[in-house]
């Protein structure tokens, strides 16, 4: 009884604000526009976020507070030649990948002469930066990407100015550079003992360099010699130690790329592939540029098929401006929430490509619905009544489906949200969805009142001139009575006003062919059948999900991300990236036992460690390793370091004096590399987490650190947060809201259609090797709204439906809400199409998760859902036979006012 009171409460209400909005049309016609065109206004604010990896790592994560500590030890900038990974080095750089389109042998002395000759420019100092050397630039790489210049007011820059700098002054290096240096050396003096080895090479000085992330697609001989290499990567280092520095850095990147490209053209037998710290960012935010001319498209297909969806052939009762208006409506949404987006100081990323289309599946299916209502209006009402009546109608369900967006959005955008693109998106779609809920009351609610005085006065839904009547049109040509076809009251019978507007092909479409059709008792057992193939395909993709923290999943396609990343998998896969191993409290390295230690917990890796070639220098001098500790200490600083071969080792130890002038080790670092089959994400975070349980456990205090880790430090649970969030609110909602629902069973379909669907939607879209990653979590949040949004009208008509049968009321369920249905899904579809052409691996993520999300949505509203109601509960059998002596009563009086009637009126035939 209460859940009955408010919901005629709130028809109520709504019916007085339909009534109110049509008294005063022109003011909630004018006034959306009007604060649309004064935020729209701050585009001047507009802004673009630069930092990839404060919208894409997690906010809270534990590789943040390790960077700290390793960078307030060994600063992470100086460690980037170390610290190699393929995306995420840090500072700014610029890398190049090598390689023969024949696969030929890049160590040949050809393409060696070919890298060196250009590649010792590179190794000037400050004071021969000056010089000039003479080198044809045009086919030496190198030559001329040292003498890129970037011009400041009174001064040029050059790579020997910006570059990082070793102990003696000058740039620092591949160590490849220095094996090839060696390699041509061998070959000119005819000397056959020198080899390259891999991973790990001895130098002429004794110098044990790693190699494996500089030669790529290697062939090795026995005993690691290598006996051709495929490609080969250089890097360039750079500084940006202030402003000024890093904005000669960025600009010399870009002019680093294109001195590349330039090369390229001028040698067709290599094959390059450029990169730099600045290309992940400008890829990442290119998708928003070539994505333009797309989305105009789809703009315009859209605005045709919602034009198309609302004209019928009756030129008086047909409503194409409605179709125009009511895109008109989501865009002035849209423009308003970006002009509060500028003013609060947000800022964009492409990822905000998502939020038109999740106002237009929440948009098109409040004005198709609202259209719908007043089809279904008396038409000799006055406009107001008729505009309360589709209030009434059609506002509740739209109220209650604009709550569940702005609480499961709302959720995503709270703090609990641990990934920022997710958390500004979701922030963003609940400033949309609000003023687009607001919008379709005020301003598209004023604009049926005006179409709705149009079609009293019969006059034509286009041209808005007086229809003439059938007889004044006999004379006229027949294009000119075909576009002024009407159907006049008068001409109407009583009984056929309720189908004037069955001459709308949908309507005709539903109500005479599919409803008899997929409640026939032949098609039921297909769609069933039809269903558990649905469930059975998805499961076998829900058991194959997988994150995707791969960064080139959200980049334009054929960028130089893509490329690079590609070479990079092809060439580079043998190793992981460099591992970053830190001992930062003084343990005692002179102990044996805590040598064993050390040495067992990087057993197993490639390493790159002061700690093993001291001990090995130490056994090579028959010499302890378990020296005193002074002993120790001191044949560490006075000998081992000083020698050329390992004097490199200086800067990744730590000393500290004591009160007594005693040294002591307060802090070190090593480099591990794990071999590996091919470089994956989860492949890498389960050797981060073993190494992160290792050192909680162990007796010696370390942490590991890469760049990478930052983007993959608790990814999975930071990217299912808010899903899982979004999910339990979702649930919560439903389950407190069928408090207040006319039937509370209405909450339970619509639960179990949305697990439905999702579930569906998960499955089929790992098959179509779509990754769980930020765009498609953030698609299935909008898939939760959507599918309630769609499904919550077809499902309260059914529920709420008294006397008839099951079928009867399926039927009419799709009578009353199909069409708008179907018109917001073509609308829909329509739009998406053009999104699937664009050159971006966001936008094709984007595409496959709506595209699934609308289409196993239609096909629960127009097949699932309608086949499983015609036989699972609520009964209605029950209520027709409580319904009945209500019935008998209501006739009663009925027959009694006519008989009342009767007799007044042969009394006044008397009189």
């Amino acid at each position: 009884m209460l859940r009955q009171v408010l919901h005629r409460g709130l028809r109520t209400c709504f019916s007085r604000l339909g009534h109110f909005i049509a008294s005063h049309p022109v003011f909630f016609a004018s006034a959306p526009v009007l604060i649309s065109i004064l935020l729209g206004a701050s585009f001047s604010r507009y802004q673009v976020e630069e930092s990839v990896e404060h919208l894409l790592a997690p906010q809270h994560s534990l590789a943040k507070i390790e960077r700290n500590l390793v960078n307030s030890l060994f600063p992470v900038n100086r460690s980037k030649h170390r610290l190699y990974s393929d995306l995420q080095t840090p500072g700014r750089y610029g890398r190049v990948i090598v390689t023969s389109f024949q696969k030929a042998n890049m160590l040949d002395q050809h393409h060696t002469d070919l890298i060196l000759k250009s590649y010792l420019a590179k190794l000037m100092t400050h004071k021969l930066a000056q010089a000039e050397f003479k080198l044809d630039h045009e086919s030496q790489l190198h030559a001329a990407v040292t003498r890129i210049q970037v011009p400041r007011p009174g001064f040029n820059y050059t790579f020997a100015h910006i570059c990082i700098l070793n102990n003696d002054k000058t740039c620092i290096v591949d160590d490849i550079v220095h094996v090839l240096e060696e390699l041509k050396n061998a070959r000119a003096t005819n000397r056959t003992n020198f080899a390259i080895t891999y991973p790990i090479t001895h130098l002429k000085d004794g110098r044990a360099v790693y190699n494996g992330h500089q030669l790529g697609g290697v062939t090795v001989h026995s005993k690691d010699r290598v006996k051709s290499a495929e490609a080969v990567q250089l890097t360039y280092y750079l500084q940006s130690i202030n402003s000024l520095n890093d904005m000669v850095a960025e600009r010399w990147e870009s002019s680093f790329c294109d001195t590349v490209r330039l090369f390229q053209k001028s040698n067709s037998k290599v094959k390059m592939y450029p990169y730099t710290s600045s290309s992940l960012r400008e890829d990442f935010q290119k998708t928003s540029r070539v994505s333009e001319r797309y989305l105009v498209t789809s703009l315009i297909l859209v605005v045709t098929m919602a034009i198309l969806c609302c004209s019928m052939q009756d030129c008086v009762r047909s409503k194409p401006w409605l179709g125009l208006l009511g895109l008109v409506t989501i865009s002035l949404a849209t423009l308003t929430a970006a002009g509060i987006i500028n003013l609060t100081g947000g800022k964009y990323n492409s990822t905000f490509l998502g939020v038109p289309f999740v106002m237009l599946g929440h948009g098109l299916y409040g004005t198709f619905e609202m259209l719908s209502s007043w089809r279904k209006t008396r038409e000799d009402q006055h406009v107001k009544e008729r505009t309360a009546a589709v209030y009434a109608d059609s506002m509740l369900s739209f109220s209650l489906t604009t709550a569940m967006y702005l609480v499961t959005f709302g959720i995503g955008a709270s703090p609990f949200t641990n990934i920022e693109a997710a958390r500004i998106f979701c922030c963003n779609s609940c400033i949309a969805i609000f003023f687009n809920y607001l919008y379709v009351l005020s301003f598209y609610g004023s604009s049926l009142v005006f179409t709705g005085y149009i079609e009293n006065n019969y006059q034509h839904s286009i041209f808005c001139r007086k229809v003439p009547k059938p007889e004044a049109l006999q004379e006229k040509p027949a294009w000119y009575r075909f576009l002024l076809t009407a159907r006049f009251s008068e001409d109407t019978a009583d009984g056929e006003e309720a189908n004037t507007y069955e001459s709308h092909l949908l309507v005709c479409f539903l109500k005479r062919y599919y409803c008899d059709w997929i409640t026939n008792t032949y098609v039921k057992p297909f769609v069933v059948l039809f269903y558990l193939i649905y469930i059975s395909f998805a499961l076998m993709g829900y058991l194959q999900v997988s994150e995707g923290s791969d960064l080139s999943n959200i980049v334009a396609t054929a960028t130089q991300t893509i490329e690079y990343t590609t070479a990079q998998q092809k060439y580079f896969s043998n190793y992981s990236p460099v591992i970053g191993f830190y001992i930062y409290e003084s343990i005692e390295y002179w102990n044996t036992s805590v040598q064993e230690d050390v040495l067992e917990y990087t057993k197993g890796f490639v390493r790159i460690s002061w700690f093993e070639s001291y001990l090995n220098y130490l056994r090579k001098l028959n010499v302890s390793t378990g020296l005193p500790k002074k002993n120790f200490t001191d044949m560490l600083r006075n000998s081992f370091l000083k020698a050329p071969q390992f004097s490199h080792f200086q800067e990744d130890i730590i000393f500290s004096k004591k009160y007594n002038d005693e040294v002591d080790v307060v802090a070190s670092r090593m480099f591990l590399v794990a071999k590996t089959m091919e470089t994956n994400r989860e492949e890498l975070y389960d050797l981060l987490e073993t190494l992160r349980r290792l050192s909680v456990t162990s007796k010696v205090k370390f942490i590991v650190f890469n760049p990478s880790f930052v983007y993959m430090d608790r990814y999975a649970s930071s990217l299912g947060a808010p899903l899982h969030n979004s999910c339990i609110s979702a649930l919560f909602l439903l389950f407190f809201s069928a408090f207040l629902v006319a039937d509370s069973l209405i909450n339970v379909w619509l639960t179990l259609t949305v697990v439905s669907v999702e579930f569906g939607v998960i499955g089929f879209m790992t098959l179509w090797k779509v990754q769980l990653d930020c765009i498609s979590v953030l698609c299935l949040i909008y898939g939760i709204n959507y599918t309630i949004d769609n499904c919550a009208p077809l499902l309260s008509t059914f529920v709420l439906g008294k006397d008839f049968t099951r079928t009867k009321w399926v039927k009419n369920a799709l009578e009353v809400h199909g069409v708008a249905i179907l018109q917001s899904y073509l609308c829909y579809l329509v739009g998406l199409i053009p999104l699937a052409a664009v050159p971006s691996n966001l936008t094709c993520t984007l595409f496959r998760c709506l595209f699934l999300i609308a289409l196993v949505t239609f096909f629960h509203c127009f097949a699932i859902l309608p086949v499983i109601l015609t036989f699972l509960p609520p009964s209605k059998k029950k209520r027709k036979e409580k319904k009945n002596p209500e019935n008998r009563e209501e006739i009663e009086c009925v027959e009694m006012v006519d008989i009342d009637s009767t007799r007044v009126v042969d009394q006044i035939t008397t009189v």
